[in-house]
């Protein structure tokens, strides 16, 4: 199922500073920071999140160089899954009460900075720690924070009435170097606890990616080689697949964009592998429910 290339750790590495830049710039130009950019979240909140986010990595790419940022809730950290990460955020915004969009740009641009400085001559295949005890790759990080950058700033342009383009490129590293990258590794205890369960197998496919079977049952997720009978064939857009995964876009309306399709010989399946195999959606878009 192969690993991660140097071409690959280049083009992440590009993106976190292509879209991080981006996003910094869309962060200046936002004219009210109490515009809602979520259901619950203010601009202001969203990049708090962000940023609290970043800090969060600085330390876990730097263990012995850098301190935890939020000491009270690194067990919780440690012990979360996908259904209780909106906890983790709540409390962790209580602690990192800066608001100010101009400081917050600041420290955001000297994260990633020093993410990037960090990471220049690693390993981009090693194991760090991640919620809920998983171990994640040190390119999957980096491909997560873009991943982070892409879907909130898709929510403060449009609270702020702007454009805000998910490059299908970028937007396929959540999927491949992330998702994938854990899975490989170790996914830990994200999906809570194991639960009896049937076989479902789910090739992905995308121009972006490359092809892999995800295989759920009771309740945790394997790899597989693709090619061996799996249950669906989903075909992806990148941007799409995210906005749908983190709550920004219904799986209806993903379906009717034509831009995710699925056949194969057991479709009835999906419905059932979506509904455990998700992610946290931070928070809805302040239409109420997903597009």
């Amino acid at each position: 199922m192969g690993t991660i290339t140097l071409g690959q750790w280049q083009t992440c590495r590009d993106a976190l500073r292509r879209t991080g830049d981006r996003f910094l710039t869309l962060v200046g130009s936002v004219p009210d920071p109490e515009a809602m950019a979520t259901a619950e979240w203010t601009v202001a909140d969203s990049v708090a999140h962000v940023r609290s986010i970043a800090s969060l990595y600085t330390s876990i790419l730097q263990p012995d160089k850098v301190a935890h940022p939020f000491p009270d809730v690194e067990h919780q950290i440690m012990t979360t899954t996908v259904d209780t990460v909106a906890e983790i955020n709540d409390v962790v915004l209580r602690q990192f009460t800066e608001r100010d969009l101009r400081v917050l740009h600041d420290l955001l641009a000297g994260d990633i900075d020093d993410i990037l400085h960090a990471t220049e001559n690693a390993d981009p295949t090693a194991p760090v720690p991640w919620l809920g005890d998983s171990r994640v790759p040190i390119a999957g990080v980096l491909a997560h924070l873009v991943n982070e950058l892409l879907i909130h700033g898709w929510d403060i342009a449009r609270a702020a009435k702007t454009r805000w383009e998910l490059p299908p490129q970028d937007a396929a590293l959540f999927f491949e170097l992330f998702l994938v990258g854990m899975l490989r590794n170790h996914a830990g205890g994200l999906l809570g606890p194991p639960v009896p369960g049937r076989r479902i197998a789910v090739e992905f496919h995308s121009a972006h990616t490359t092809p892999v079977t995800l295989v759920l049952q009771d309740r945790r997720v394997t790899l597989e080689e693709t090619g061996q009978g799996a249950d669906v064939r989903l075909s992806f857009d990148p941007p799409t697949l995210n906005l749908m995964l983190f709550g920004r876009m219904s799986k209806a309306r993903a379906a009717l964009t034509g831009k995710i399709t699925a056949r194969g010989p057991r479709l009835w399946r999906l419905p059932e592998f979506l509904r455990i195999v998700h992610l946290p959606s931070n928070s809805y878009p302040k239409t109420g429910n997903p597009r």
